[in-house]
């Protein structure tokens, strides 16, 4: 199967049931089949819709599989079929569906479509927006109904298309009114609750974003694979430019405007760390508040390295596809400006093209410190400059010089001619100042040195001065060159520091995973890729470091410099950690259920210790005082003890009962027999034990989906614990009702309540509320109920009772409502 090559899926996504998802996936295999292709049905879900189910009128379906679910007879996908058959095109409903455990099949539908995928099929796919997995959350919070059923994000991006399926909240609830979704008797509570406008609005806008980022990505892999130039204006992205400044804020804050005027626009902040002594000017506490303000707005903090600001902000916003870039008006005052040239600004204007640019002013325009001028490193002008100025400058102070003939002594023209040395050393470096200092020799040997006119190299002590002279200049421009040459390098430092703060600011905010890591290395270095492989290729253009593990960084782009691949060498060792955390996570997990079970057993261990022991040691103690024949017990003594004989053992074997249920549902072997069961028919033989309990009238309340001797068990541990822990002189309270095809039984108490943040921790196994002592039972009554509450497809939640005390929700499915779904 290796040389088979993989298929390719389709989704089509929806917002919200209704939408059409289904009809539209139909309505593809019936053209695709009008038009030659091989398609088959594996799966596909009607849920009674007559327009839906008449799209299968033509189409092969594959015959599904019959199979147990929690005591319901249910119908799947037959996976081994659907590969046997092998069509060219597979449908298959419900990617988020999960399948029955059993016979090895998958836990979860779209791994079934992997393994089509894997088999070379095409399949065609559904899916709403809520069941993805980074949004199950947020679609919970905006409709209030829990989705356990999930698909990762991953799984879905990696389709080959994913088609939106749309429509108007006004359209999808006439849709439901019409009766085209639901059943008569479910219209009115699925309009009141999940398909509320505002709701069905939310999920909408939820879905549009999630594929206009998947419409985004797909475009970003385009152009950095055809090396499009030109910026496409597909969407509002706001490149901000930051340099360490106080004027960061205010740039920050009307980016983050222009954006917001346009819906799902993008705000990316910038700074260019560079390697010259720009670099030294920079606040690094200005620029990390700066990032907190950023991403508080919803943005992203990018760090890239380059001498070139202008270049660098310009190539950072056209690999991003940014539409507008913002910049901040020149510190530097006018004067300032004609004496170093055209700043950044005016740089990144002329560079632009159809990137659209902000020139922001703010209090520090012409205002603040001179910014460092690029003149300051030997740059191509400066060495053509230093040398032309080690000639000529000389010789305009000899002229100077030569005006002024006897206001100066020999002493004073020596040190003008030493300052003029000097400050060609700061333009042009040693080999300027050697020039000047020759020529600035000399000329003070003709022209100031007596007899004027003439050389005088003949004379040992002018010969020496001269060459003290030169020795001095040289020294000093050395010396000047020296502290230029050290100045860069400690920026090149600065700005490697500045680069790797940036990355362990990521990683401590817990941007450290591998794709992230990657992108980051990225876009710092400007360079076209940036992957983790065991082997790096030969290739031009291509730079490889070890990441450690066997792994290498690969970054493919523009050649790097000896100090940028310094600093890559860094990003290596961050990405190679980041691999072996994930490999140690991965194990990790593999020896975390091992674990559990440990603790479980060590738990069971100690509480068996004592909570066995006690009844048992009643029991035997009762039972051996019966049959001891040095004591003539009366008949109401015998009976007495019978009676403690029998409450220990009745005890033990509740004991036993609980351990043995809860051992099955861990092993998933409990069986169940779920049918038509009546609040009436249970309540009584639960709350036998408990005669405080109050139980409200539960008339009319419709019959749920349930074991009903497990129900039992389950009301009678709730109820028993709600005893315990309510107030003498109070009663528990116990009222159900019925909602949208679910029935909700209350067990209330008036005991003293629980914080919400240790809610969870009561349905642990041997846990009680305090655990001050162990003489109140195993701790497994909440363990157990919830237990069996799930396994006949209910759930048990905790709330606060009105008035203090605490709650426990039982909700389970109407029996008519789940069997109609079924039908």
């Amino acid at each position: 199967m290796s040389d088979v090559r993989p298929g390719r899926l389709k989704v089509y996504l929806g917002a919200a049931p209704g939408v059409g998802k289904t009809y539209r996936m139909l309505d593809e295999a019936r053209r695709r089949a009008a038009r030659g292709a091989d398609v088959v049905v594996g799966f596909a879900e009607c849920h009674g819709r007559a327009r839906t189910e008449a799209m299968l009128d033509g189409l092969e379906t594959v015959p599904r599989i019959s199979g147990t679910r929690r005591g319901v007879r249910c119908a799947e996908m037959d996976l081994a079929a659907v590969l046997a058959r092998r069509p060219r095109v597979a449908i298959v409903d419900e990617f988020a569906h999960s399948n029955i455990p059993g016979d090895g099949r998958n836990p979860k539908r779209w791994q079934d479509i992997e393994t089509l995928l894997a088999a070379g099929i095409d399949v065609v796919t559904a899916l709403n927006i809520q069941h993805l997995e980074s949004l199950n959350d947020v679609a919970e919070k905006i409709t209030g109904v829990p989705q356990h059923e999930t698909v990762p994000d991953e799984v879905v991006r990696r389709a080959w298309q994913i088609e939106l399926v749309d429509m108007p909240p006004e359209g999808l609830r006439r849709r439901m009114a019409h009766g085209n979704i639901y059943a008569p008797e479910k219209i009115d509570a699925a309009l009141a609750q999940y398909f509320r406008p505002g709701s069905l609005t939310a999920l909408r806008q939820l879905a549009l974003l999630w594929v206009a980022d998947r419409v985004d990505e797909a475009l970003q892999e385009y152009r950095s694979q055809d090396g499009s130039g030109p910026v496409w204006e597909t969407r509002e992205r706001v490149v901000v430019a930051l340099t360490g400044g106080p004027e960061g804020d205010t740039l920050i804050r009307r980016a983050a405007r222009i954006a917001d005027r346009s819906a799902g626009g993008d705000l990316l902040a910038v700074h260019v760390a560079r390697s010259d002594t720009l670099a030294a000017g920079v606040s690094h506490a200005s620029l990390a508040r700066q990032r907190r303000l950023v991403e508080d707005l919803g943005g992203s903090y990018h760090s890239v390295v380059g001498d070139d600001v202008a270049g660098a902000l310009v190539d950072f916003a056209r690999a991003e596809n940014a539409t507008q870039l913002v910049l901040g008006t020149s510190r530097r005052g006018r004067f300032a400006r004609i004496l170093t040239g055209p700043g950044t600004g005016e740089t990144v204007t002329g560079l632009s093209g159809d990137i659209d640019i902000h020139r922001v002013s703010h209090e520090r325009a012409g205002r603040g410190t001179l910014l460092p001028s690029r003149r300051r490193t030997l740059s191509t002008a400066r060495l053509i400059a230093g040398p032309v100025a080690g000639l000529v400058l000389p010789v305009l102070l000899t002229v100077v010089l030569a005006q002024l003939r006897g206001t100066l002594n020999l002493t004073s023209e020596a040190l003008l001619f030493l300052l003029t040395v000097v400050g060609v050393a700061c333009i042009g470096g040693v080999a300027s100042a050697v020039i000047a200092s020759v020529t600035a020799s000399l000329l003070l040997n003709y022209w100031f040195i007596p007899p004027v006119g003439h050389f005088t190299l003949g004379d040992p002590n002018a010969l020496l001065a001269l060459v003290v002279f030169a020795i001095v200049a040289a020294t000093v421009a050395a010396a000047v060159d020296r502290s230029l040459r050290l100045s860069r390098r400690s920026a090149r430092a600065t700005a490697e520091a500045e680069t790797m703060s940036s990355l362990a600011g990521s990683i401590v905010r817990g941007e450290a995973t591998i794709p992230a890591l990657l992108e980051r290395t990225r876009e710092t270095f400007g360079m076209e890729s940036a992957e983790l492989v065991d082997e790096p290729p030969d290739a031009a253009g291509v730079t490889a470091v070890s990441a450690g593990s066997g792994a290498h960084l690969v970054l493919r782009g523009r050649m790097l410099s000896s100090s940028e691949r310094r600093v890559l060498a860094a990003f290596a060792a961050h990405v190679g950690s980041a691999v072996e955390r994930a490999r140690l996570a991965e194990a990790a997990a593999e020896v975390e259920p091992v674990k559990a079970a440990d603790r479980l057993r060590t738990a069971l261990l100690r509480a068996v210790g004592h909570d066995l022991r006690t009844p048992l040691a009643a029991g035997w103690a009762a039972v051996t005082s019966l049959r001891s024949r040095d004591v003539a017990f009366s008949a109401e003594d015998r009976d007495e003890l019978l009676a403690a004989a029998a409450e220990s053992m009745a005890k033990l074997n509740r004991l036993v009962e609980n351990l043995l249920d809860l051992s099955r549902l861990e092993a998933g072997a409990l069986t169940l027999n779920l049918r038509a069961t009546s609040l009436e028919e249970v309540l009584p033989m639960a709350l036998g034990d408990v005669p405080d309990a109050e139980v409200a009238d539960v008339e009319g309340i419709p019959e749920v989906l349930a074991d009903p001797p497990l129900l039992e068990r389950v009301i009678a541990n709730l109820v028993g614990n709600a005893a315990r822990y309510t107030p003498p002189g109070k009663k528990v309270l116990v009222t159900a009702s019925a909602l949208a095809g679910r029935v909700e039984l209350r067990i209330v108490d008036r005991g003293p309540g629980l914080p919400a943040d240790g809610r969870e921790l009561l349905f642990g196994p041997f846990q009680r509320l305090g655990d001050t002592d162990n003489t109140t039972g195993l701790g497994l009554g909440l363990a157990l109920a919830r237990g069996l509450t799930e396994a006949m497809n209910g759930t048990l939640t905790p709330e606060d009772t009105p008035g203090g005390g605490l709650t426990m929700v039982v909700s389970l499915p109407e029996a008519r409502r789940y069997a109609e779904s079924w039908t």
